[in-house]
């Protein structure tokens, strides 16, 4: 108990880019099983409509429903792309707007610090006897 609050600065954090690690992954086995039924399912029609246990009708009508599902899969896959795509550089100008700012922040606190003045000798003209 005790170790663990003591590594929880360092645990934490990586705690938590593990756990979207898996989130991710998931997310992708899900999408990829999702698209590759739908494939097995076109196979699996066609498959029927080649031994004819399906009429030519069947076989397109439920192609072109099987065919359009893939296609709305990888429009939603795309799209997302795109989204995580766009939010990057949105995020590369955020930091680069609060770059320059944390920059005057930084300078403004050096001109608000104490001027060390340099102490001149007066009575360096002066000779010692």
């Amino acid at each position: 108990m005790l170790t663990q609050l003591l590594l929880l600065p360092i645990m934490g954090p990586l705690n938590g880019v593990v756990w979207i690690a898996e989130q991710i992954q998931e997310r992708t086995n899900t999408e990829f099983d999702a698209q590759e039924n739908l494939h097995k399912q076109l196979l699996s029609l066609q498959l029927s409509f080649d031994i004819g246990e399906i009429s030519e009708e069947d076989f397109e009508i439920q192609e072109e429903e099987i065919l359009l599902k893939i296609q709305a899969l990888e429009e939603e896959a795309r799209l997302e792309l795109e989204a995580e795509q766009e939010e990057a550089p949105l995020e590369l100008e955020a930091e680069q707007e609060e770059a320059p700012l944390e920059l005057e922040a930084e300078q403004e606190e050096l001109e608000n610090q104490p001027q060390l003045t340099p102490k001149i000798d007066t009575y360096k003209h002066l000779v010692k006897l």
